[in-house]
């Protein structure tokens, strides 16, 4: 299995950023590492080498990224309207530095699926459904979709604090006001996978994204599997069914 690693300094964020990247052809995946998790964890959990057939046989190529989490939701020490700040800045860098170049320049793809577990699945969710047209599929694995909420041990992440940026930035929140007709064909036109475990926390979000999808004609797929489910052995398993 080709296995490249790739660091460069990133002028969207101002510092370096490291990712690696698994396989040499076939669909890019964008994987999303887990909460103020780094870029090899999934490689270090395993979960990359239950991908192994899919990757040695050219099916999908995956792109473990790395996160500014640290930098962004979790950093308590910036207030609230910063964090999302940062965290957009984050996004430029998936889209225009590892989409817009390194993936371009590697293996052009017409579109890309966007993947991650835990908090990495809110990222996935975010950026497919917002950019739509850049992605035909999105897989969700032990998700949260809206960070603004208070659940057992996950605290809102925004402590209290909203604003227009902040709203516009949580699938839990804008999908069920969402009314554009261009925006709506192109979520009609990708698979959208969520996988949660019967006991997660995060149960109840993932119902309620599922349904306000439905709602608006999107297709889409909530998978619940025993237990909690919300650890790498688990999505190891996940991974090798729905990715």
């Amino acid at each position: 299995m080709r296995r490249k690693y790739h660091k460069w300094f990133s002028p969207h964020l101002d510092r370096d950023m490291e990712l690696l990247v698994f396989g040499h052809a076939g669909d890019p995946v964008l994987f999303f590492p887990t909460r103020t998790a780094r870029f090899y964890d999934y490689e270090d959990w395993k979960v990359i080498d239950a991908l192994r057939k899919k990757i040695e046989n050219g099916a999908i190529q995956v792109y473990c990224l790395d996160s500014v989490d640290r930098e962004s939701f979790y950093c308590r020490e910036i207030h609230p309207a910063e964090r999302i700040i940062r965290y957009l800045q984050y996004e430029k860098y998936v889209l225009e530095e590892v989409m817009g170049n390194l993936i371009q320049d590697s293996n052009p793809h017409p579109s890309i699926v966007a993947a991650g577990c835990s908090l990495g699945a809110y990222h996935a969710a975010n950026l497919a459904f917002k950019h739509p047209q850049l992605f035909h599929k999105m897989v969700g694995l032990s998700g949260r979709y809206d960070l603004t909420t208070s659940m057992e041990h996950f605290d809102d992440l925004f402590e209290g604090y909203r604003n227009e940026t902040i709203y516009f930035n949580m699938p839990g929140l804008f999908i069920p006001n969402l009314q554009a007709p261009e925006i709506i064909a192109q979520l009609k036109k990708m698979e959208i996978i969520f996988v949660v475990g019967e006991h997660d926390v995060f149960l109840e979000n993932n119902r309620i994204i599922s349904n306000n999808l439905w709602e608006k004609g999107i297709w889409n797929a909530l998978h619940l599997w025993d237990g909690e489910s919300h650890k790498a052995r688990y999505w190891r398993h996940m991974v090798q069914l729905y990715l």
